[in-house]
């Protein structure tokens, strides 16, 4: 069985956004699946997706506050900047965490560890709205 379908995540700030719950309620078929796999590709080049800690908020907190530190938007040598001082920080940020997650689907359920959850990074101060597709193989 394949099937495909978008989702649509609200704007958010600027930081990284827990939304597995997001994935988990937005994929119509999930429950059904007894093994596959639920690939989320982002549409976006200046925001990315990762899997990581969902517990502790101070994960979240700390990733943001290093890529900002690694990649501000003020570097004399950035030539992108028509759209803001943020964007191009964006897409380095997208390219090097990346757009896309493969995830394991066990008895209707994403197989995820204890603590790991699906994380939106946006890296813009005004992204907007995000698409995601969302394609389910399985049986």
């Amino acid at each position: 069985m394949w099937q495909q379908q978008e989702l649509r995540l609200a704007p958010r700030s600027r930081g990284f956004h827990l939304i597995t719950a997001e994935v988990v309620d937005g994929v119509s078929g999930l429950e059904a699946v007894s093994i596959g796999l639920l690939h989320l590709q982002l549409l976006h080049t200046s925001a990315s997706l990762t899997l990581n800690e969902n517990a502790d908020p101070d994960v979240r907190h700390d990733l943001d506050a290093f890529l900002r530190d690694r990649i501000p938007g003020d570097l004399p040598y950035f030539r992108h900047t028509l759209e803001g001082p943020d964007d191009m920080p964006a897409h380095v940020c997208a390219s090097l965490l990346g757009t896309q997650i493969t995830l394991a689907v066990c008895e209707g359920r994403l197989a995820l560890g204890t603590w790991q959850g699906i994380w939106l990074g946006e890296h813009r101060e005004h992204g907007g709205a995000r698409r995601l597709i969302a394609t389910l193989q399985g049986e």
